[in-house]
C-alpha cells in the first residue's frame, strides 16, 4: 500500500473538498485540512460532493500550518502550485513507499499557499503544466487527482508496494 496523504491549505470551496474526500476514500489516502476553512464541515455541499463516502474519510483537521508541520518530516512534503516552473513529473513520489507518509500539499482555490510557505518551501514546489492559452490554474479537485495518480502510477508501475 502507498503512503500518500493529501493536505489542503485553507480550502474555500466545499464541493472541491468533498470530491477530494471521496478521492481519498477510494485511494486509501488520509486527508488533512488546515484552517481557516472557507466553509463548515457540516454544510450540505461537502456531503453532497463526497456523497456517502464522507463518513469514511480518514480526516485530520489542523488549526494552523504550524500545528500541522510541527511533527512532520520536511523532506516528505511536496507542494503543488502554479508559482513554479518545476513539473510534478519531477516530484520524487517514490519517497512514499515506506512507513512514513508523504504529504502532497495544495493551496486554496483563491490564493494558493501562503507567502511564507512559498518562501520556506521554494525547493519543494511543483506545478502541473498547462498547455492552453487562457489558463490560470486547474480546479483543485482535478489537480489533487492528477498529482495523486501520478504518484500511484509511479509506485505501482515499478512494482513497489508502499
Amino acid at each position: 500500500m502507498h503512503n500518500f496523504e493529501i493536505v489542503l491549505f485553507s480550502p474555500q470551496i466545499p464541493q472541491n473538498t468533498g470530491n477530494i474526500g471521496r478521492l481519498c476514500v477510494n485511494t486509501a489516502s488520509k486527508l488533512h485540512l488546515i484552517k481557516p476553512l472557507g466553509f463548515s464541515l457540516d454544510e450540505k455541499y461537502i456531503k453532497r460532493a463526497g456523497m456517502d463516502y464522507w463518513k469514511h474519510v480518514k480526516l485530520e483537521i489542523h488549526e494552523s500550518w504550524s500545528d500541522f508541520a510541527l511533527s512532520r518530516n520536511r523532506d516528505r512534503m511536496f507542494f503543488f502550485s502554479t508559482k513554479t516552473d518545476k513539473s510534478f513529473w519531477e516530484c520524487p513520489y517514490e519517497n512514499g513507499v515506506n512507513d512514513e507518509p508523504v504529504y502532497l500539499i495544495f493551496g486554496n482555490e483563491n490564493k494558493g499557499l501562503s507567502p511564507e510557505l512559498y518562501e520556506s518551501y521554494a525547493d519543494r514546489l511543483y506545478t502541473i503544466p498547462m498547455f492552453g492559452k487562457h489558463c490560470r490554474s486547474y480546479n483543485l479537485a482535478n489537480a489533487v487527482s492528477i498529482v495523486l495518480f501520478e504518484g500511484l502510477r509511479r509506485i505501482y508501475s515499478k512494482g513497489l508496494k508502499g
